[in-house]
């Protein structure tokens, strides 16, 4: 008995510090990225100036003076948002059609939108700039919007998929019985029964579209750059530029990360909810 009380009390404080060198593992390049932004572009690369250093501005007051920084976070949020409410909108009712009322053909038709993810971008860059440029929408906020919604709707759909699965068929039938149209049952049962799930993908989502770099820095120039276009702008092959690029970094990034933290227990539950399945 001794020795499994002993072993309980060990697990108690060993997994708890365990779980704490975990989470600084992963949150020490954050930290560091954030501590190098105070730094001037020469103590960034000077070994002797790892810890100790002057803290400035100077790369914060470049950022918003020279390079036009809310441009750039304001081209993030349009594309964002617009992304993430177009996906959801297509979803949602796609969902609600293969949770609900199945066919023969649905679940390839799932595992056919899954494996799209699978499919290196670099394959199908240069079509898309050359589609794009020929219909004139290179470098334009409708372009990255779609985009977008085509990389993330195999993602929702999946999850909203998931999500309505767990809701009682039955309900959806007293609901059509009630005479309520297929647009009455998303609307009045649907919606409210899986809100949860609704805005743990939507937040997912939009993540994932604030995220993007490889196609917001291909398809853009000017016009439509996000922040990740000014991440690479402030980027140098010699490796100089340390400072300012961390700058940068930590002004496109902080907005999410703090969204992230205040909703984490719906992070969790969309990243996780599948998984159990």
């Amino acid at each position: 008995m001794a020795i499994v009380a002993e072993t309980t009390k060990f697990s108690k404080v060993a997994w708890p510090v365990l779980a704490w060198v975990v989470a600084l593992v992963f949150f020490f390049p954050i930290l560091w990225m954030v501590v190098t932004s105070f730094k001037t572009d020469a103590d960034a690369v000077k070994p002797e100036f790892l810890i100790w250093f002057t803290p400035t501005l100077e790369n914060y007051v470049n950022m918003t003076e020279n390079y036009d920084y809310f441009r750039f976070a304001r081209n993030s949020i349009i594309t964002s948002v617009s992304a993430t409410l177009l996906t959801l909108i297509v979803g949602v009712p796609c969902a609600y059609a293969m949770a609900f009322d199945p066919s023969r053909g649905t679940k390839d038709i799932l595992m056919w939108m899954l494996s799209t993810k699978m499919l290196p971008a670099a394959a199908v860059l240069y079509p898309m700039i050359f589609l794009a440029k020929s219909l004139n929408l290179f470098d334009t906020h409708f372009l990255i919007i779609i985009v977008l919604t085509l990389i993330n709707l195999p993602i929702v759909i999946w999850m909203l998929f998931t999500y309505f699965k767990d809701i009682p068929k039955d309900i959806i039938e007293a609901g059509k019985m009630d005479g309520l149209t297929t647009w009455g049952e998303v609307r009045e049962i649907l919606v409210p029964l899986a809100w949860g799930g609704i805005a743990s993908t939507a937040l997912l989502a939009f993540i994932f579209c604030w995220n993007e770099a490889y196609w917001t820095v291909r398809l853009t120039t000017i016009d439509a750059a996000t922040l990740s276009k000014l991440i690479e702008g402030n980027r140098a092959p010699e490796g100089l530029f340390f400072g300012r690029l961390s700058a940068v970094s930590t002004a496109a990034v902080g907005p999410i990360v703090v969204l992230g933290w205040f909703c984490q227990k719906q992070l969790v539950q969309g990243l996780t909810f599948g998984a159990v399945k």
